[in-house]
């Protein structure tokens, strides 16, 4: 067990016939106390700062520690964002294709259609066409068929008789 200031303070030395002086002990041994007792305080006070410095050192590296494991669980989360996402718009792209074929068959399909309808309304507009000639042909052949210059013969014809008959009013 190291000495304390007050063992030293308390020691006696044996006294001989002709030892040191007494004063001189004395007061070399109360400097010896007094630089002690500052040895020892030095000593506490370093001791409690070396203490709180371990205490910030083991926080710090605690800080350490959860920062770099949080800086690992982004980078990990990011990495899931950014393959998520990968899929997610390769998703959209197949969809969008998906969606795109569709609609271009769609109108490819109404093209047809369309194409099919104005085809049959051609042959019916040439049907109509040549009935309608037909029919206008046949008006033009019966205008002038001489059975008309008849019709409005007899009917100048009895005109005429009516105008000659007396009239028995």
């Amino acid at each position: 067990m190291p000495l304390t200031p007050l063992d030293i303070h308390n020691k006696e030395f044996a006294k001989g016939f002709r030892g040191y002086d007494e004063d001189d002990v004395n007061e070399f041994l109360d400097q010896i106390i007094k630089d002690y007792e500052l040895v020892i305080r030095e000593k506490k006070e370093l001791k409690d700062q070396v203490n709180q410095l371990n205490e910030k050192l083991s926080h710090f590296s605690n800080i350490e520690t959860t920062l770099n494991k949080s800086i690992l669980v982004a980078q990990e989360t990011a990495e899931e964002v950014k393959e998520n996402a990968k899929k997610e718009s390769k998703l959209i792209i197949k969809e969008a294709e998906k969606n795109a074929d569709r609609i271009i068959n769609e109108a490819l399909h109404k093209s047809r259609k369309i194409s099919l309808e104005v085809e049959e309304l051609k042959k019916q507009a040439k049907v109509f066409r040549t009935r309608l000639k037909m029919l206008v042909e046949a008006q033009l052949d019966l205008i002038e068929n001489d059975d008309w210059d008849g019709l409005f013969q007899t009917e100048i014809d009895e005109l005429e008789e009516r105008e000659a008959e007396p009239s028995n009013y």
